[in-house]
């Protein structure tokens, strides 16, 4: 006892002023009690105040019955005596001894409120024995039962000294202690069961309970807990224990000095090992605990309150004195809150620091993750340079999975200027319950791969999934190609597509052979999951489309060519093929593809020559080169050759002939051939295009003759589909050549002439500007024209004079019928063939017939209508296809004399038709069509 530090964590309340009310101070205090907000006093004069229940004598109505009864009163009911004061209204009388509970003196008394107006009272006597009542005592319906303790004859030694009621859940329990015994009845059982928990007791005003439901019972040498199966911890305090109390986890008790002869009343924190309060006090007659605060009640009625100060106060005190290890053991045995908790621990760890003893320090900082800010202790021991204190503390962080990005990198960086490898892998590796790490993933490998700790970085990356990472590190930091590749192949096709296309260009760089084996797998319906969909067009368009992996290959174009070769092989209908032969076709038609092998030839060459007796000198280094340059340039050649050929291939394969437009896009593929000079994709183009102007410029441009009459021998023969009108161009570049060119117009001519594509005059005109032809080239040409010329003439004369022969002959026919008679000789019907007789009709083309044989048409020959009408139907004819301009002008373009279809359109009297009316349709359509030429 004398070794606890002592503490005046209480203090007295209302300064002395408490005091015992006048009207109680003239009897003696004989018990006290306290609950619900009130304190409760009896005195031996029968005056009550604030009573429930009460044990006392009252007046003895008989000699055979005790004057001990039991009253209950109701505290919210008060009688007028009178007077001005007041008292609470006795609701039930019952008389204590009966015959079966033979009177003897009371010693002790508990009640206990079952369940509302259930009560249960227990009343200790000096023989020994508990009576207790149970029931509604205001309605006197209980029952009544009796305990026996002990059975020992010297009534000092079996008093009840002292009762406790313990309620556990269901079960209820009694403590009853005498001065030799304390023990322990089951009130659930029937009868209530007895158990002696020890063989020591103690004396009156000495038994208590705990707020853990234990007995307390104070002997001269120490204080005793018991529970429900016996002794429990002991406490040696040496002086007799007057009183004993609980108050909130404090144990209160009266202590006399057998030294001083005085009373001290302490407090004691049992957890903590301390006295909370000591305090020399008069003679104590009761001890009661109400209203927050414990009441000393002295036998010269005089009160003494005492209350707790508040945990600031004595927080305060004890970091005054640096008690910081008293302070948190008071903040956690009083279940303060944590952040209280963890301000106490922060105060201690600061003390600690300032003295240097960083270790301890560290271990209450620790104690404060959660509720102090990290920084404050990260900063203190980065000042310190206390990495290891530090690296411990970052670690709770990490298991408490408080740690940010910027701890772990701090964490990390600790590991590595260690060089702990051991706690860096357990700290990489280490996993949560849910199977995640407790860091920052991107963080951990910044800064591993910073540190040269690469594995680590790897392991972090493919454990949290990130494939992009764990490559970044394969490639950039190990350059191990060969396991990034497959690494890569073992990836979902989803991940791997996407992984490839953010590092395929080193993969392409360093291993193009095996990177185009993944995109093929990637691209293509490999697997046998996929053999089963191999012609599903639908499947296809799930897949990756080569185009997505075109930007990794923009250093290296051949290996670019040698993927989409491979893939176009493979899949013949893929969703992308018009933008894969458009890169295969600039592949293909480009000049010079930018193989590494050539740009890597010319580094470090020196091209300096040498000066030597004012003659040029070429090393022999240099020479080598140059012959090793030389056949290099061959090669290149070559490949560019075929190229080309496989260009030409492609530009036919994807254009089949029952397609009207091919696989690629073919103005792009007409720029390529333009800008690489590639003439025969250009002839192929324009020919398939059906532009032969075009292609038979491409033959001028180069200047191929041969090659140009014999395009044109192809594409000019209209029996086949060809434009006639190409020999015309021909022969208009021969006319402008300026050059001798006489076996080439030569052979123009001679289709020209087949033909009849152009009028003499015009072929003199378009010859005549080149000057390097003689009159020879054409005489032939010319002579056989005149003599055609000449027959033509001929037989157009003699048409013409038939034909005015013909009109002659009508005119004076129709001058005949204008000015004389007509004799109708005929005697018969032209339709019965029998002899006309009146009435009869003649018609000018002498033809007679009966009226009744014409019937209703009398206005037309029947022999001659279908013949006449015929006439007008072509009439009709003619005049309509006067009016449809677009027809007139398609027949004179495509006519190879367009003169002759205007001079039908004129003979046929279409054009110079003119109209009176003035409706004007005739007219319009005349002055249309004289408009059009």
């Amino acid at each position: 006892m004398y070794q606890w530090r002592k503490f005046e964590f209480f203090e007295e309340k209302y300064g002395g002023k408490s005091s015992i009310p006048e009207d109680v101070t003239a009897g003696k205090i004989e018990c006290c009690s306290s609950g619900r907000g009130k304190v409760v006093i009896g005195c031996d004069d029968g005056t009550q105040r604030n009573f429930l229940v009460t044990v006392g004598e009252d007046e003895q109505i008989s000699p055979q019955q005790s004057a001990m009864c039991l009253k209950v009163f109701d505290l919210d009911k008060m009688q007028s005596e009178g007077t001005s004061a007041t008292t609470p209204d006795c609701i039930g009388i019952l008389r204590i001894f009966t015959n079966q509970f033979p009177e003897a003196n009371i010693t002790s008394f508990l009640v206990l409120e079952e369940a509302p107006p259930i009560l249960l009272m227990a009343i200790g006597l000096d023989n020994g024995c508990i009576y207790c009542i149970k029931g509604d005592i205001a309605r006197e319906r209980i029952t009544r039962f009796k305990l026996q303790v002990d059975n020992v004859s010297d009534k000092s030694h079996s008093s009840i000294t002292g009762l406790g009621f313990r309620v556990d859940g269901q079960a209820l329990q009694l403590f009853a202690v005498t001065p030799d015994s304390v023990s322990l009845f089951s009130m659930h059982n029937q009868p209530p069961r007895r158990q002696t928990l020890d063989q020591i007791g103690c004396n009156f005003n000495s038994v208590t309970m705990s707020d853990r439901l234990e007995l307390i019972i104070g002997r001269p040498e120490a204080v005793y807990f018991y529970e429900v199966d016996g002794r429990g911890p002991c406490w040696a305090f040496e002086g007799e224990k007057k009183f004993l109390g609980w108050f909130r986890g404090y144990l209160l008790c009266v202590i006399a000095d057998q030294r001083t002869g005085k009373d001290t009343f302490n407090v004691y924190d049992l957890k903590n090992r301390l006295i909370a309060h000591s305090l020399v006090v008069k003679e104590v007659s009761h001890m009661l605990c109400e209203w927050g605060n414990i009441i000393l009640l002295m036998t010269d009625k005089s009160t003494l309150c005492i209350g707790e100060k508040d945990m600031e106060s004595k927080l305060d005190m004890l970091f005054k004195k640096n008690l910081y290890t008293v302070a948190i053991n008071l903040v956690q045995s009083q279940q303060a809150d944590a952040a209280a908790t963890a301000e106490v621990l922060r105060k201690y760890g600061d003390h600690l620091y300032s003295k240097q003893d960083y270790d301890e320090a560290m271990i209450q900082y620790i104690s404060t993750i959660g509720h102090l800010e990290p920084s404050y202790v990260i900063q203190k021991f980065l000042d310190a340079q206390r990495i290891y204190n530090l690296t411990s503390y970052l670690e709770k962080l990490h298991e408490k999975g408080l740690a940010s990005k910027d701890h772990t990198t701090l964490l990390l960086n600790c590991y590595t200027k260690l060089k702990d490898v051991e706690k860096l892998n357990v700290f990489i590796k280490s996993e949560d319950g849910a199977g995640e790490h407790k860091f920052d993933v991107e963080t951990a490998i910044r800064v591993c791969r910073a540190a040269n700790y690469h594995e680590h970085a790897m392991y972090v990356a493919k454990k949290a999934g990130r494939h992009e990472l764990y490559l970044k590190i394969l490639l950039e930091d190990l350059g191990r190609y060969e396991e990034a590749l497959q690494y890569i192949s073992s990836l979902e096709p989803s991940q791997a597509g996407v992984t490839v296309k953010e590092y395929g260009k080193i993969l392409i760089e360093h291993k193009p052979v095996k990177t185009i084996e993944i995109l093929m797998r990637l691209c293509t319906e490999d697997g046998e999951s996929t053999k089963r969909e191999s012609s599903s067009s639908t499947y296809l368009t799930m897949l990756p489309s080569p185009v997505d992996f075109l930007n990794i290959f923009i250093h290296h174009p051949p290996s670019l060519m040698d993927f989409l070769e491979k893939y176009t092989d493979k899949v013949k209908d893929s969703p992308a093929q018009v933008e894969i032969h458009n890169t295969l076709l600039e592949l293909y038609l480009s000049n010079d593809l930018n193989f590494p092998s050539i740009s890597q030839a010319s580094n470090g060459v020196d091209h300096t020559l040498k000066a030597r007796s004012g003659s040029l000198v070429i090393p022999k280094a240099e020479s080598k080169l140059k012959s090793s340059a030389d056949h290099k340039d061959t090669s290149k050649e070559r490949d560019r050759m075929e190229r080309c050929e496989k260009g030409l291939r492609l530009l036919k394969s994807a254009w089949p002939s029952d397609l009207d437009q091919p696989l690629y896009d073919v103005d792009l593929a007409i720029i390529l051939c333009e800008m690489n000079a590639f003439k025969d994709g250009l002839l192929y183009l324009y020919e398939k295009m059906k532009l032969y102007k075009e292609v038979i410029a491409c033959y001028m441009q180069s200047q191929d003759h041969e090659g140009l009459i014999a395009c044109c021998k192809k594409l000019g023969d209209s029996g086949k589909g060809g434009d006639p009108s190409l020999w015309a161009d021909l022969l208009k570049y021969f006319g402008e050549l300026g050059e001798d060119c006489s076996k080439e117009v030569k052979d123009v001519l001679t289709y020209i002439e087949r033909d009849d594509i152009l009028p003499p005059i015009i072929v003199l005109q378009t010859l005549s500007r080149n000057p390097c032809l003689t009159l020879s080239v054409i005489k032939d040409y010319i002579a056989r024209k005149l003599e055609q010329e000449s027959k033509l003439i001929e037989e157009d004369r003699r048409a013409i004079e038939k034909y005015q022969e013909d009109t002659l002959t009508m005119r004076k026919e129709i001058q005949d019928l204008r000015t004389n008679a007509r004799i109708f000789q005929l005697s018969k019907c032209t339709a019965c063939t029998f002899t006309l007789d009146l009435p009869a009709v003649h018609f000018m083309c002498m033809h007679s017939f009966h009226q009744r044989c014409l019937g209703d048409n009398e206005k037309e020959c029947p022999e001659c209508a279908s013949e006449y009408r015929s006439v007008l139907e072509t009439k009709r004819s003619l005049e309509q296809n006067s009016k449809d301009q677009d027809r007139f002008f398609q027949q004179v373009k495509s006519s190879k004399d367009g003169f002759s279809v205007i001079a039908e359109y004129f003979g046929k009297g279409i054009i110079s038709k003119t109209s009176n009316g003035s409706t004007g349709t005739g007219r319009t359509g005349d002055t249309s069509s004289s408009s059009g030429f």
